[in-house]
């Protein structure tokens, strides 16, 4: 089990988070690998967060059941399927700087694309191609980063789908996706004593993070705390960007 303070200076608040996006707060889970990225390297991360993911979505599953749209959840999880089989390839190849600098630019990307959208911008329809695409690529940082949900969402925020049904989909996406992601993980040696042990110690804040996001989403409009969230991503997302580009990047152009 990790006794490093400074590791817990960043699970805490990434844990809370995390379980607050499964509740329902789409985007705030999206900040907890990065936060604890800046404590461990991120596949040691993804690792432990793993079971953590796992009992979640049986909260939010229970809490938001049958409300999914089995058209967009068909398209993603058929794409989420290639992406992880990519991810589980590549995934012993790829450097913990390497993993740092996507896993920046895509909360950057991500981050700014909210910020800058237009509110009044019509939704959009439902499209096949564009699903499974955004559903690769789900599976892929899911895999890698345990930080799915922003391809997925770059695909359904558009649609401005009911809060319940929006919910409700990437509750049974990731559901099916991180127990998907079990053999892989087990193949690639991430699950150990230590990483196992560290997920047990956080389970009860997890259960507890997952369940007030429940309750929250359903009297907070969720939208007041996006301009917050999304700030935060950005900032954290070129830290991590930094922190890997400077290893990646000075080889490729030395």
């Amino acid at each position: 089990m990790i006794t490093d303070a400074g590791f817990y200076a960043a699970a805490i608040p990434a844990v809370i988070l995390l379980g607050l996006g499964k509740g329902g707060f789409s985007g705030m889970g999206a900040l907890s690998l990065p936060i604890l990225a800046l404590a461990i390297p991120p596949l040691q991360g993804a690792a432990i967060m793993l079971p953590l993911l796992m009992v979640q979505d049986v909260v939010t599953l229970w809490a938001y059941w049958r409300k999914w749209d089995w058209s967009n959840l068909g398209a993603l999880l058929a794409g989420a399927v290639v992406g992880i089989g990519i991810a589980y390839l590549i995934a012993a190849y790829i450097s913990d700087a390497m993993l740092e600098l996507t896993l920046g630019l895509i909360c950057v990307i991500f981050g700014l694309r909210h910020l800058l959208t237009p509110k009044d911008t019509p939704p959009r329809q439902r499209h096949l191609p564009s699903g499974i695409f955004w559903g690769v690529l789900t599976g892929i940082s899911s895999m890698i980063a345990n930080n799915g949900g922003p391809p997925t969402q770059i695909y359904l925020t558009p649609q401005r789908l009911p809060r319940d049904i929006y919910v409700g989909t990437m509750s049974l996406l990731f559901f099916i996706i991180n127990w998907l992601k079990v053999p892989p993980f087990m193949a690639l040696g991430q699950f150990s004593i230590n990483t196992l042990t560290t997920s047990a110690v956080l389970m009860p804040l997890a259960v507890g993070a997952a369940w007030a996001g429940v309750l929250l989403v359903r009297r907070v409009p969720a939208e007041n705390f996006y301009g917050i969230i999304y700030g935060l991503m950005v900032l954290v997302g070129l830290k991590l960007t930094w922190d890997g580009g400077s290893v990646v990047l000075p080889p490729l152009f030395g």
